[in-house]
């Protein structure tokens, strides 16, 4: 009985989860025989058995597809219910879910975005889902302690160039294309969306307390925010952040600002 059970779960999830549809599904199902799926569903005079089967199939559709409209309201807004319809159907065809939570459902759609012809029309829409893709991910990302102001105070300064810093795991680096801060501040007060600027962002996604920010950085903090990454000591960075600076300049303004930035947003942890 276990194992009837498990192979008509398996079936159902099959014509549920078929791309086409489940008569297409059905097609495929050459072990149900000439009776066809009524041999492991009911049917009646109001609907069939493969009837049955489709409204559980459109459900899932539906709530995928709701899922897609939470997660990137931007690229909702930006092309209107029946496109972003018709571009969810295909995404699916081509990257149906693969894991059990539906959180997971748009984590490949900028691939597919990268492709897709609506970018002749919206060049700057795969910058755009991976911006929102990313701003889900890091909200999910995994939590550490960051390193703030007292903390940093208390530890000798004779200890400080040994120090090793590192970037909180909750963050994200993107080399976006267009600046997208315009549209997403627009769709998120559901006002008029601007025409993006074309221009070469490094940006980075971080997670502060539980609320996610991101800005664009220069290329100077690009690179010190990668030895963080690296896990480098509290000397190795300053002499990254010194790298920027003029020569005959007095680095430590920098320094000081770049610090006092990264721990005031809890960018930063401590190894």
């Amino acid at each position: 009985m276990a194992h009837d059970l498990t192979r008509l779960e398996h079936l159902l999830y099959r014509l549920i989860t078929a791309p086409s549809g489940v008569a297409e599904g059905l097609a495929n199902e050459k072990s149900l025989g000439e009776s066809g799926l009524a041999t492991v569903i009911i049917g009646d005079e109001r609907l069939s058995a493969e009837e049955r089967v489709d409204i559980y199939a459109n459900m899932y559709f539906y709530r995928i597809l709701d899922a897609l409209k939470e997660d990137f309201p931007a690229t909702l807004a930006i092309l209107g219910d029946e496109r972003f319809h018709n571009l969810a159907t295909g995404y699916l065809i081509d990257y149906p879910p693969s894991h059990f939570s539906i959180t997971y459902a748009g984590a490949r759609l900028a691939d597919y975005v990268r492709t897709h012809p609506v970018r002749e029309e919206f060049p700057f829409l795969a910058d755009l889902v991976t911006m929102e893709r990313a701003l889900i991910d890091v909200f999910l990302a995994p939590d550490a302690k960051p390193l703030d102001a007292e903390t940093m105070r208390a530890i000798p300064s004779e200890e400080w160039p040994t120090l090793h810093l590192r970037l909180h795991p909750a963050h994200q680096m993107l080399a976006l294309q267009w600046n997208l801060a315009p549209i997403l501040k627009a769709a998120g007060q559901g006002a008029s969306l601007p025409q993006p600027e074309r221009e070469d962002l490094a940006t980075i996604v971080w997670r502060k307390r539980n609320t996610v920010f991101y800005r664009p950085i220069g290329a100077g903090e690009r690179t010190a925010i990668d030895a963080l990454v690296e896990g480098a000591t509290f000397a190795a960075i300053c002499e990254v952040i010194a790298g920027g600076v003029a020569e005959g300049e007095d680095p430590a303004p920098l320094i000081n600002q770049r610090l006092a930035s990264w721990i005031g947003d809890e960018m930063i942890v401590r190894e």
